[in-house]
């Protein structure tokens, strides 16, 4: 039953409410139709006639829900064609209240308006007054501050970048302060000379000097960047001759639309009318977009080559290829940007053209900022880094390092500056809203993310760094202990392998910040390391054998090695092979897997094997005599140092075809022996021969035999010429 008389209730509103807007559509004097309750009663009670109260109640609705709909959500091409007539009605407006401005001058001009002329007069008297003497003023303070600026250029020319930013800082104070005193003395003009007793002063002359006090600020603005008459405080990279040409243009459009809007422009508005005013700031506005426009068109190829510079000087990166792409655009893109600031301004001066002049001064101070940064990291690049000689002697590679690293950390720290530049201008111009993104939840977390992976990026590299120091620390010879072969191999080793560790974890950290799931990633890298395990067995084969020559301490770097067929120096020893260096000077890599034997030859001591021939016809006790004479001279040179042991006689060990062969050994600390043993072996000659002490070369054995009586036949040698005019030879005939 409650449920009943509400909807009755809410139906009989309904039809009340229905009621009442077809009365104010119904022509004055009809009645309106009175719905009572027991019209609603009747016709919920009869079928039909609900039926149709209801089919009218959705039909009256659903429009309702439609029209909306189409209100509050108004489709693309509604928009579209919304600010397309806006604009074209305000292109209309513009172009009406500029011919209406036209026609007011005309009449003035005629004087055919009732404009008077006295009041004109009087403020125009009053104006040219307080403007004559405001820039009398001005012109003679600044005169007496560029001589004060001049004397501090003087001082900066030649200093450092930062005595010279101090000085340009103290110089643009100083023409600020120009402008001020200037403006200060206008006012007093204005206030006590013209206001005489009555103390005060006309609007118009307010609008002066206010205009006076935001132009001539705007153009200490412009010195301060551009210097261009104090090139010694000039910070930017610019010749003095485009420093002064940019400063004349710029200069003379900051002048012309602020003293026009500023001040002539209202100025008009007041004493003759509206539209004559708004004609003058039309005018202006079109006179500096084509002067601007011709500028662009003057500077197009100049511009063009300056942004093509890196390019064409063979640079890849990726502003150098943004900059060769945009110099072929940039007059377009400025000529387009000219016009529809103009159109802008026209369609919508008060709140279209604000926004974008926000949005240009924000561009602007982000690519300035970008442009800063970017000069810095470059100058910083070029200048190279030096370490101090202290460090340079204890880490010699740590120069080269730096120097191989920095210029890469510096071009992605470019690339960085050049989004956020983009990012910046497309804020300001209402493209992407990054602000409102990064206070999200989303935006917090990926820009966490992000910053969580260039942070362990660095502290990966600074990890990198520092054990690479420490192990060239640790093995430079000329501070702190010697390091030995076996430290030598085991420090390469281990840097090797921590490398390979961290590259690995770094980048797993890395992803799991970026939100890249790394569980797969290390299963997937299980399933690969066994799939490698079955299918290279060489490699699982170099790897251990390799691990257990380690654990064994066969060799090390600088050891003399015979192994897989070659012998040479060992160079370098990774987990899987080692590089040795042949007497020739081929490099040999040899797998471990293909090592059965290894023959080191510097291991604890080596013995330097003196075998030494002597005639048959030697006293073998005065021959050992002569061996420890040689030895006993060995002693007081040099190697004496390398010998840990005295000579170890071993005496005849073989009988020849023409010599006796006796040994002797010379124990000397490991690798010491070959240079031991080729000076022990001049000392042999040396004391052989002086003791006469025959060292016989092969040589054959003429035997003619002998008899049963042991007497050998006779030899018989005859002499005869083999040619005519040839020396006799001996014939040796039987």
């Amino acid at each position: 039953m409650l449920l009943r008389l509400l909807f009755i209730s809410i139906v009989a509103s309904f039809l009340s409410f229905s009621h009442g807007a077809f009365a104010q559509d119904m022509p004055s004097g009809q009645e309106t139709p009175a719905a009572s309750v027991e019209d609603l009663v009747r016709i919920l009670e009869n079928e039909d006639a609900r039926n149709a109260l209801l089919t009218k109640l959705k039909t009256q609705v659903s429009a309702a829900g439609q029209e909306a709909a189409v209100q509050t959500e108004p489709t693309l091409a509604r928009q579209i064609a919304e600010q397309t007539r806006a604009a074209a009605e305000q292109i209309v407006t513009g172009g009406t209240a500029i011919w209406a401005g036209v026609t007011a001058v005309a009449a003035m001009l005629s004087g055919s308006s009732d404009v008077d002329y006295g009041v004109i007069w009087n403020v125009a008297i009053h104006v040219v007054l307080v403007g004559a003497g405001l820039f009398t003023s001005f012109f003679l303070v600044a005169m007496l501050m560029h001589v004060v600026q001049r004397r501090l250029e003087g001082r900066a020319s030649g200093r450092h970048w930062s005595v010279r930013a101090a000085f340009m800082v103290i110089s643009t104070v100083l023409d600020g302060l120009s402008v001020a005193i200037a403006w200060g003395a206008g006012y007093f003009i204005a206030l006590q000379i013209i206001g005489g007793a009555t103390g005060r002063m006309d609007i118009n002359q307010t609008l002066l000097l206010n205009a006076f006090l935001m132009v001539e600020m705007l153009k200490v603005a412009m010195r301060l960047v551009l210097q261009p008459r104090f090139p010694a405080f000039r910070l930017i990279p610019m010749s003095d001759t485009t420093s002064a040409y940019w400063y004349f243009w710029l200069s003379r459009g900051v002048s012309l639309v602020g003293y026009t809007f500023m001040f002539v422009a209202p100025v008009i508005d007041t004493n003759v009318s509206p539209a004559a005013a708004q004609a003058v700031r039309v005018l202006v506005m079109l006179t500096v977009t084509v002067t601007g426009i011709l500028i662009v068109l003057q500077n197009r190829v100049r511009v063009r080559a300056t942004l093509s510079s890196r390019a064409s000087r063979g640079r890849s990166d990726f502003i150098s290829r943004a900059s060769a792409v945009f110099a072929g655009v940039w007059h377009l893109v400025a000529i387009a940007y000219l016009i529809a600031f103009f159109v802008v301004w026209l369609v919508n001066p008060t709140a279209a053209l604000p926004f974008m002049i926000t949005a240009t001064v924000q561009s602007f101070i982000a690519v300035l900022v970008g442009g800063l940064v970017i000069t810095f990291i470059s100058r910083f690049v070029n200048a190279g880094l030096r370490l101090p000689d202290d460090l340079r002697l204890r880490l010699p590679a740590l120069e080269g390092r730096l120097q191989a690293f920095v210029p890469r950390v510096m071009q992605v720290t470019r690339t960085i500056v050049v989004i956020a530049v983009v990012i910046a201008i497309a804020q300001a111009w209402g493209l992407i809203d990054f602000l409102s993104w990064v206070t999200t939840e989303r935006g917090q977390r990926i820009t966490g993310s992000l910053f969580a992976a260039l942070v362990i990026l660095l502290f990966g590299f600074v990890a990198y760094l520092a054990m690479s120091s420490w192990v060239e620390y640790r093995l430079n010879p000329d501070y702190g202990s010697v390091p030995t072969s076996r430290e030598k191999t085991l420090l390469s080793l281990f840097r090797n392998a921590f490398t390979i560790a961290l590259i690995v974890l770094v980048t797993m950290l890395a992803l799991a910040q970026l939100g890249v799931n790394i569980a797969p990633l290390l299963a997937g890298a299980g399933v690969l390391g066994l799939a490698v395990g079955f299918g290279a067995q060489k490699l699982v084969q170099d790897i251990i054998t390799g691990v257990f020559i380690q654990l064994e301490n066969v060799m090390n770097e600088g050891d003399v090695v015979d192994l897989g067929g070659v012998s040479g120096v060992v160079e370098k020893l990774t987990i899987r092979s080692v590089s040795i260096r042949s007497l020739d000077g081929t490099l040999h890599l040899v797998p471990f897997s293909s090592v059965d034997t290894v023959a080191n030859m510097m291991k604890g001591f080596g013995y330097h094997v003196a075998e030494i021939r002597v005639a048959y016809r030697e006293n073998i006790a005065e021959v050992k005599e002569a061996m420890q004479e040689a030895f006993e001279l060995l002693q007081q040179t040099e190697w004496g140092e390398k010998i840990i042991g005295p000579l170890d006689m071993q005496g005849i060990t073989a009988f020849g075809d023409s010599a006796i062969t006796v040994r002797a050994r010379i124990k000397t600390i490991a690798g010491g022996h070959w240079g031991a043993g080729r000076a022990y072996n001049e000392f042999i000659k040396d004391v052989f021969d002086r003791r006469g002490i025959e060292i016989p070369y092969p040589h054959v054995t003429l035997y003619m035999g002998e008899d049963k009586s042991g007497n050998a036949p006779p030899l018989r040698i005859k002499q005869q010429n083999i040619e005519s005019g040839d020396e006799p030879a001996a014939i040796i005939t039987s």
